[in-house]
């Protein structure tokens, strides 16, 4: 699977991109037909605390599945997108299966 990383107005570091490949790359257990995933990060400059805004887009076969999540760090941010991925992916394999 092709995933691309992008962060806005930022530089992202080597470690916090081959924990996000590592989190997606599990994705691919849940279905079999995953094309490919893009995966954007961005700092929103609000005076909250949760300022991490990760998107995390699946592309499959006739639709893609898309993930956004809020939190204080990009590394929580991409694990509860990931999460919401996964459940997506896994109730839409229940569908194609009945």
């Amino acid at each position: 699977m092709k995933i691309s990383v992008q962060s806005v107005n930022f530089n992202i570091s080597k470690d916090l991109v081959n924990y996000i490949e590592k989190k997606v790359n599990n994705l691919e257990k849940f279905h079999d037909h995953i094309i490919g995933a893009e995966v954007y990060l961005k700092v929103q400059s609000t005076s909250e605390k949760e300022n991490k805004l990760v998107d995390i887009k699946i592309m499959l076969p006739g639709t893609d599945i898309v993930g956004k999540k809020q939190s204080k760090t990009f590394e929580e941010a991409v694990s509860l997108s990931a999460d919401s991925v996964k459940k997506q992916l896994v109730k839409r394999k229940e569908k194609l299966r009945a």
